[in-house]
C-alpha cells in the first residue's frame, strides 16, 4: 500500500463501501434509456462507448479531502501536497488514508510544513472534526438522498455545491445529478444542441428533463465528448 504518482491515487484498500458495492443500479439500463430519449446523448453513447467512471474509491472521508487540497492546483503540484500530507500520519493498516481522529491531533505546523495554505488547514480540520463527530459517515451518506447529501457536506468550511455534486456522482455512484453550473457539462450542452451561448441552469435543467433519473450517466458522455478530465481522474 501506498502513494502511486503515476496513477494520482493510493494503492492499497480502503475503509467502508466501495463504488461498486453502493450503486444498486444498471448502467446498462441508464444507457438503455438514454439511447431512446435523447438522439443527440445517443450519439455520444456511439461514439465513447461504455459507460465506465472511474471508481471513486471506498472512504468518504478521504475522498471529500481529497478535493480539498485539489482545489485551484495544477494535478501535479497537488499530488505532491496530497502525498505529503498522508506522509504525516502512521495510516492503520487496511486502510489507504489516516482516520479523523489522527488529522484532529496533527498541529498546524504541521499541516502547514506539507504545503496546505492556511484556508485548506482550517478545512481539513472542519472536515475532520464532521468525521469524527459522526456528522458525515459512509453510514450516514447511505440513508440521505442527494439533496441532503448536498446540504449536509456543503456545511464543511471550503466545500461548495459542486465538490458535493462531484462527490454524489463520482463516490456514492449517484445516478441522477445534474451540476448545472458545471462548466464542461454546459460546454458540451452548448455545441451538442448547437446553442448561440453557453446555457443557464434553467435551459440545463430544460434540456436534461429526458435523461431522469439517469443524469448522470448523461453528463459522463457529455464531459466524454469534450475531453474533460474528470475529477480524481
Amino acid at each position: 500500500m501506498g502513494w502511486d504518482a503515476a496513477s494520482d491515487r493510493w494503492s492499497g484498500n480502503g475503509a467502508g463501501l466501495s463504488v461498486a458495492a453502493m450503486r444498486e443500479w444498471d448502467p446498462a439500463e441508464a444507457v438503455a434509456h438514454l439511447s431512446s430519449a435523447d438522439p443527440m446523448v445517443a450519439a455520444l453513447i456511439a461514439a465513447h462507448g461504455t459507460y465506465d467512471p472511474r471508481d471513486g474509491g471506498a472512504d468518504p472521508y478521504h475522498a471529500l479531502a481529497r478535493s480539498i487540497i485539489f482545489q485551484q492546483l495544477s494535478g501535479k503540484a497537488a499530488s505532491t501536497i496530497f502525498g505529503r500530507f498522508v506522509g504525516l500520519f502512521d495510516v492503520p493498516e487496511g486502510r489507504a488514508f489516516p482516520e479523523p481522529a489522527a488529522v484532529l491531533g496533527a498541529s498546524e505546523e504541521a499541516l502547514r510544513g506539507a504545503g496546505l495554505s492556511r484556508q485548506k488547514a482550517a478545512a481539513i480540520r472542519d472536515l475532520s472534526e464532521h468525521f469524527a463527530s459522526g456528522e458525515l459517515g459512509a453510514e450516514a451518506f447511505a440513508t440521505l438522498d442527494d439533496d441532503d447529501v448536498i446540504e449536509r457536506v456543503t456545511k464543511v468550511r471550503g466545500i461548495g455545491r459542486w465538490t458535493a455534486e462531484m462527490f454524489l456522482m463520482f463516490h456514492l455512484g449517484r445516478p441522477d445529478v445534474l451540476p448545472v453550473n458545471d462548466v464542461g457539462i454546459n460546454r458540451a450542452i452548448k455545441n451538442l444542441y448547437e446553442l448561440e451561448a453557453m446555457p443557464k441552469p434553467e435551459e440545463v435543467l430544460r434540456i436534461g428533463a429526458c435523461w431522469r433519473p439517469w443524469a448522470s450517466v448523461a453528463c459522463w458522455y457529455l464531459w466524454r465528448s469534450e475531453d474533460v478530465k474528470l475529477p480524481g481522474a
